[in-house]
């Protein structure tokens, strides 16, 4: 659902761009005051100056909005999460407050094994429903687009089922929310493949990954590059059969131990590389040389007490750094924008104005989107969030506390309560 909707005095907040923004670059952001933004059909058709004319009854056809000087940002793109699954491990998150590591989990049956196993016992409608609560928390925090991943069934039916459950809430009528599904069969090793990963990567590659391209139920696939997992040897071959077969490439690199998966994504041209807790200088450089947007989740390292990402020398050897979420059951279950934003100032030393780039524009780069949204211009989707202040430095400063006054999607109007 689209809508025809003039938003004015506004103070418009936003990066500008058509592609990712680099280094330095990260920290030019337009700022207009007494504002107006025009949205038709759903696409932006003006930004500039208030302007009152009728323009011979043009705006009859219109909503209007006063923002009454609020702070007007492009709508944020969560271009990571793992938002549809079945089950829950708050017991997990207790294991490790008393000192039990992420892997050490994982290797006594918890971890991702018991999200698979909930995931499996679930239906369509289960997951549905579950996913699409999360949806509406996402839209309230200001989030109007968001990349969602398989990768707690590992088997072809229940990977096929998560990716048909976010196409289905993505052709709703009445969705607040775009959703990027990515193909991340390759998350762990399922039990059934124990001791012969080879053979579980020959089984995604010959199985399930030619169903989804068949099926059109992704756009990406991912892999979790990370010892104990997936090797560099055996994440190389997946992602260049998937590319092959037509799909963008992602990977999980560098989380737990620096075994190079930064370098591989910028081997193979990947269009983003995330966690990258442990990434080298050399591969940070390479990344950047290659166009490789570095998405950095800050509130895991939060939840698993690990390091940050370095976000600033990231930024300052080049790249173009994204920030998402991470949502997902185990390691971090949270969506929380405003956490993130706090984080990724305080403790990765990013100024206000490269976290917002980071959630907007570099976040739709991250999903191959930048030339649709994550900025406010003209041609692009009038996908919006305003403040309920004029000053965006409350992004950080509000510390985890949400200042979101409405979300709007494709020009509808979406007041938080």
């Amino acid at each position: 659902m689209t809508e025809n909707l003039i938003i004015f005095n506004a103070r418009v907040v936003t990066p500008i761009g058509f592609s990712a923004r680099c280094g330095r670059e990260m920290e030019e952001i337009c700022i207009m005051d007494d504002a107006t933004v025009e949205v038709t059909g759903g696409v932006i058709t003006y930004v500039g100056p208030n302007r009152g004319e009728d323009r011979d009854g043009y705006y009859q056809r219109y909503w209007h909005y006063n923002a009454r000087g609020k702070c007007l940002l492009p709508g944020f793109v969560d271009s990571h999460t793992h938002f549809v699954f079945g089950g829950e491990r708050a017991e997990e998150f207790s294991w490790r407050l008393k000192g039990e590591s992420y892997m050490s989990i994982m290797e006594r049956g918890g971890g991702i094994v018991s999200t698979v196993a909930a995931t499996r016992n679930s239906n369509f409608i289960q997951l549905r429903g579950k996913a699409e609560g999360f949806l509406k928390q996402m839209s309230v925090m200001g989030v109007t687009t968001v990349e969602g991943k398989s990768g707690y069934g590992l088997d072809k039916e229940t990977e096929l089922l998560q990716l048909r459950v976010m196409r289905s809430l993505n052709n709703d009528e009445h969705k607040r929310v775009d959703i990027v599904s990515t193909f991340l069969g390759a998350h762990a090793v399922p039990q059934e493949y124990v001791g012969r990963t080879d053979d579980y990567v020959d089984f995604i590659i010959r199985e399930v990954m030619p169903a989804v391209v068949q099926n059109r139920l992704a756009e990406f696939c991912d892999v979790f590059c990370e010892q104990g997992v997936f090797s560099i040897g055996q994440s190389r071959r997946l992602l260049t059969a998937a590319r092959d077969m037509g799909l963008a490439l992602k990977l999980h690199a560098d989380e737990i131990v620096p075994l190079g998966g930064a370098g591989l994504a910028a081997e193979l041209s990947a269009v983003s590389a995330d966690h990258l807790l442990h990434a080298s200088d050399a591969d940070i450089h390479a990344m950047a040389d290659k166009g490789v947007v570095a998405t950095l989740l800050p509130l895991t390292a939060f939840a698993l007490k690990e390091p940050y990402a370095r976000g600033r020398e990231m930024i300052d050897a080049g790249c173009a750094v994204a920030l998402a979420t991470d949502l997902n059951p185990g390691s971090c279950f949270s969506g929380s924008i405003p956490l993130t934003i706090a984080l990724a100032c305080i403790y990765m030393k990013m100024s206000v104005e490269e976290s917002i780039t980071a959630l907007t524009l570099n976040g739709a780069a991250a999903l191959n989107r930048a030339g649709s949204i994550g900025s406010i211009e003209v041609g692009k989707k009038g996908d919006f969030v305003v403040l309920n202040t004029d000053n965006y430095h409350f992004l950080p400063y509000y510390v985890g506390m949400n200042c979101v006054h409405a979300t709007v999607k494709e020009g509808v109007l979406h007041p938080v309560l």
